[in-house]
Order: structure tokens, then C-alpha cells, then sequence
């Protein structure tokens, strides 16, 4: 019986065989604090901009479809 550590060499290595590569990703944690506040401050400047009124609008519409098709709470 094969070791989860020799599972994972082996699954890897077929992947690498079939073309693929690992890559990592870093991403904004929306779970911080910091984060929300930047991302607040910078919609309430986009929000002041005439400029940006076709986007913002487009983003509304864009996410009042997504919510509507959620089930519930």
C-alpha cells in the first residue's frame, strides 16, 4: 500500500506526463478587514465619478442577476 505522500508524487507526475504544470495564486483575502475598508473607499470614489456611471451601472445589473437566481435564505 502506497503512502498518501507516494498518492500525490504519482498523481503529479501523470499530470506533468499529460502537459500540466503547478502554479500558485495568490489572492486578496476578502475575509480581511483591511480589504473591506479598501474596497469601500474605493466604491465610494467610483461612485462620485461621472465617468464611471456606465460601469457601476453595468455591475448592478450584473449582480442583481446573479442574486436573483440564489435560492432563498
Amino acid at each position: 500500500m502506497r503512502s498518501p505522500s507516494e498518492k500525490m508524487r504519482s498523481y503529479r507526475a501523470r499530470l506533468r506526463a499529460s502537459g500540466l504544470r503547478p502554479v500558485q495564486i495568490w489572492v486578496p483575502d476578502v475575509r480581511s478587514p483591511s480589504l473591506r475598508d479598501e474596497a469601500r473607499r474605493q466604491s465610494v470614489i467610483a461612485s462620485q465619478l461621472a465617468s464611471e456611471r456606465e460601469e457601476l451601472d453595468f455591475l448592478d445589473t450584473a449582480a442583481t442577476d446573479l442574486l436573483k437566481d440564489l435560492p432563498p435564505e
